[in-house]
C-alpha cells in the first residue's frame, strides 16, 4: 500500500495539528486543516511554513499549496482520514466526532490524537466504531517518530492497517496498542518516571537540575537505543529481580498527584508556558530554548534512523 490515503483532514490548528498537517503535505498528501477559533489558522500558517522549511526545503511552496485551511467542520468531508487534534477534553472530542459522523462519508476513517483518554469513550459518539482509532502523536509531532495507534473494542483490522500504512508513508514509526487502557504505553511509563522524580525532589534527595542530569546522561542516552525490557535481558533478569526485591517497597507508589505538583498548579507555575515551573523560563530565552531542543531532537532522530538503516 504505497499511498494509503489521498486526502487528510486535521481538526485543530494548534502546534500538534499544524505539525501533522505539515508532515503529510510534505509527503505529497493533500490536507485540509480546520479550526473555527479566530486567528488560529493564520498562526498555524506561520508555523507550517517554518516546519516545511525543515521537511521540504526545496519545495516549501509546493507542499504549502497542498494545505487548504477552513473554519468549518464540513470541510472534513474531503478527508479519507480525519485526525482530531483538539484540547484534551472528553466531551469536546465526543461532540466534534458526533458532528463529523453525520457530515463525513461512511468510508472515512476517524482518528483521535488523545494522549490518554479512553478511545472507547470517544468512539461511543459515532456509529462507525469499526473505523475509529486512536493516533497518539508526540510533541513535537513533526519530529518524534513514534505514534501509538490504539484500538477501541470494535476497531477493524482493515482500519488499523490503513492508518498504520499512512503513518509509515509519512515516515512515522507506528506501534499498535491492542487494549484501550488509560495513558496507553508511553504516558504510563513517562508518568511512572516523573512520579519518582518529583518524589525525589520533594524529599530533597537532589535538585531538579541534578535529577534531570542523572536521567539525561544515563538512562536517557541508553533508552534511545535500548528499551527497558531489552535492557533487563542485557543486565540479567535475575539481577533485576534481586534489586526489585529490596527497591520496589521503597519506590513512590501513591495514587494521587503529589502535593508539590498540586501546589505548582495552584500557584499557576505551569512550566515554560507561564515562565515558571520546576525551572524558571525567562520570556527572552524561552522560545529560543524550545526551538533549540526541537532542533537537537531532529538531529538525534536523524542519527538514530541512519544507524538503524546502516
Amino acid at each position: 500500500m504505497d499511498h494509503p490515503i489521498q486526502t487528510l483532514a486535521v481538526i485543530g490548528a494548534g502546534a500538534m495539528g499544524s505539525g501533522i498537517a505539515a508532515l503529510y503535505a510534505a509527503k505529497g498528501i493533500d490536507v485540509v486543516l480546520i479550526d473555527p477559533v479566530p486567528g488560529a489558522l493564520s498562526r498555524a500558517a506561520e508555523v507550517i511554513d517554518r516546519q516545511l522549511g525543515v521537511y521540504a526545503p526545496d519545495g516549501v511552496a509546493e507542499a504549502r499549496r497542498r494545505i487548504r485551511m477552513d473554519e468549518g467542520l464540513e470541510a472534513a468531508c474531503a478527508g479519507d482520514l480525519v485526525i482530531e487534534a483538539i484540547p484534551e477534553k472528553l466531551e469536546l472530542k465526543r461532540n466534534v466526532f458526533a458532528r463529523l459522523d453525520t457530515l463525513c462519508p461512511a468510508e472515512s476513517i476517524f482518528a483521535t490524537n488523545t494522549s490518554g483518554l479512553s478511545i472507547n469513550a470517544i468512539a461511543d459518539s459515532v456509529t462507525r466504531r469499526d473505523r475509529f482509532v486512536g493516533t497518539h502523536f508526540f510533541t513535537p509531532a513533526d519530529v518524534i517518530p513514534l505514534v501509538e495507534v490504539v484500538r477501541n473494542d470494535d476497531t477493524s483490522t482493515d482500519t488499523v492497517e490503513r492508518v498504520m500504512a499512512s503513518l509509515r508513508y509519512v515516515g512515522k514509526r507506528p506501534v499498535l496498542v491492542n487494549r484501550d487502557i488509560p495513558g496507553f504505553i508511553a504516558n504510563r511509563i513517562q508518568h511512572a518516571l516523573a512520579r519518582e522524580a518529583i518524589s525525589l525532589l520533594e524529599q530533597s534527595v537532589a535538585s531538579a537540575e541534578d535529577i534531570d542530569e542523572v536521567v539525561k546522561w544515563s538512562l536517557g542516552i541508553r533508552l534511545a537505543i535500548t528499551g527497558p525490557l531489552e535492557q533487563r535481558d542485557m543486565n540479567g533478569i535475575d539481577v533485576h529481580h534481586a534489586i526489585a526485591t529490596y527497591l520496589y517497597p521503597d519506590l513512590e507508589n501513591r495514587t494521587t498527584p503529589s502535593p508539590l505538583l498540586a501546589q505548582k498548579v495552584a500557584d499557576g507555575h505551569l512550566g515554560a508556558k507561564t515562565g515558571q515551573g520546576f525551572y524558571s523560563w525567562p520570556a527572552e530565552t524561552r522560545e529560543q530554548t524550545l526551538r533549540d531542543k526541537s532542533a537537537t531532537l531532529t538531529e538525534l532522530v536523524a542519527l538514530l534512523q541512519k544507524r538503524r538503516a546502516d
